[in-house]
């Protein structure tokens, strides 16, 4: 258990550091996390509307914040390129991501065709009944997504890797709220880039 609590620790500290300079992306994270508690409170009572507040509101604002913020030039603190840094990301990558979310858009399109999915649903006979077909295509994605990469890491690392990245991937909503409540005020103050993070690698 301590070598599990040891890894965790280090991947959160990688992801952190490697990954989140801007403090817009921080901010963004922030409302993603608060997001994902309200959708983590609603999944064993509306598994489609928390699906729905996951993927459009916690995973759009978190991805918007990786995509269009942080910065993706070399890296002075960790003395380390953006290409390095992608190459060792040990769960979705920018490329992996921009794969995933374009599979996410693209997922209910077979309602158009079908509305019964293949058989899964039956017809939808109102806008409502569509949406929450859509939830749960998305909820399937989403757990579909963070097993995949976690059985793919089995093989191109090691179990426990795979094992610790998933328990992080869950538990990151609560840390990213420890790690980064204060973010708004320091935009409010005008840092756009986390200036402690020098200090941190000291």
């Amino acid at each position: 258990m301590s070598s599990f609590l040891e890894a965790l620790r280090i991947q959160r500290w990688d992801d952190h550091r490697y990954y989140h300079h801007s403090r817009i992306n921080q901010a963004l994270h922030l409302v993603s996390a608060v997001s994902f508690l309200v959708a983590y409170a609603l999944a064993f009572k509306d598994p489609a509307i928390a699906a729905l507040i996951g993927w459009l509101v916690a995973m759009t604002s978190r991805q918007a914040g990786h995509l269009f913020f942080e910065p993706k030039g070399y890296d002075e603190v960790n003395q380390a390129t953006h290409e390095y840094k992608e190459e060792i990301k040990v769960g979705y990558n920018l490329q992996r991501k921009i794969v995933l979310l374009a599979i996410w858009a693209l997922s209910p399109l077979p309602l158009y065709f079908d509305p019964t999915f293949f058989g899964l649903f039956d017809a939808y006979q109102t806008p409502a009944d569509l949406i929450r077909h859509v939830g749960l295509i998305w909820l399937v994605l989403a757990t579909g997504g963070l097993l995949f990469r976690t059985v793919q890491l089995f093989f191109v690392r090691d179990v426990q890797t795979g094992l610790v990245w998933a328990a992080k991937i869950l538990t990151d909503p609560f840390h990213d709220i420890k790690l980064y409540h204060k973010a708004p005020l320091y935009l409010l103050q005008g840092e756009l880039i986390d200036r402690g993070m020098a200090h941190k690698h000291r």
